[in-house]
């Protein structure tokens, strides 16, 4: 019997590592992969890869599930990359299905270019196997001039969605709102503008 854990957990945490490993640059592609059995006595297969291209460019994936035959799955992924001029990129997730119907799924992703900006997401959404389902996402860009941008959503059932977020320029000027949705109330919105000085402004 085969512990998949420490192999699947090894290359979870090795993924940006592998994207950038010199045997991914040498052999240009790269896979590894098992299956076999957890210390719990799940069926599991787990897999991954590195590649580079002829730009020079590097990137590398690895993923793994497990099932105990009685309809509960898990797994995750995760990827990473580099371009040829320095932008880099990775991403994550998980997720878990219940034999009840009942799920979770939670993932993020970040990344920066080669002139500077940079950006992240994370978010997750469940399920309680009786149709009521909940999620929320949290956004953070920046751009490599100066202005960004900071998101929060939220929904679930029976509650709406609930929306909030500033951007601010790279002057400095800013925008705050907000959007309540839900089948009761219907849809609302709110904006407040202020300029370089901080000064409440008229939104255009």
């Amino acid at each position: 019997m085969t512990n998949l854990r420490p192999l699947f957990v090894a290359l979870l945490l090795c993924a940006p590592l592998l994207a950038l490993s010199p045997a991914a640059e040498a052999q240009k592609r790269e896979r590894a992969g098992a299956a076999g059995k957890t210390a719990e006595g799940e069926a599991a297969a787990v897999g991954g890869s590195a590649a580079t291209g002829p730009a020079g460019g590097k990137r590398a994936r690895i993923g793994g599930a497990a099932s105990d035959g009685e309809g509960n799955v898990r797994g995750g992924s995760a990827a990473a990359g580099q371009t040829a001029a320095g932008g880099t990129a990775a991403r994550a997730g998980r997720f878990q299905k219940n034999a009840d119907g009942s799920f979770n799924r939670s993932g993020g992703a970040a990344g920066t270019s080669a002139a500077g900006g940079s950006g992240y997401t994370q978010g997750n959404v469940s399920g309680d196997g009786q149709g009521n389902l909940r999620g929320q996402r949290n956004t953070e860009l920046q751009g490599a001039g100066g202005g960004r941008f900071s998101g929060n959503t939220t929904a679930a059932s029976g509650e709406g969605l609930q929306h909030t977020g500033s951007a601010t320029a790279a002057s400095g000027a800013s925008t705050e709102s907000q959007v309540d949705a839900s089948r009761e109330e219907g849809v609302s919105r709110n904006r407040t503008c202020y300029n370089a000085q901080g000064e409440q402004v008229p939104c255009r």
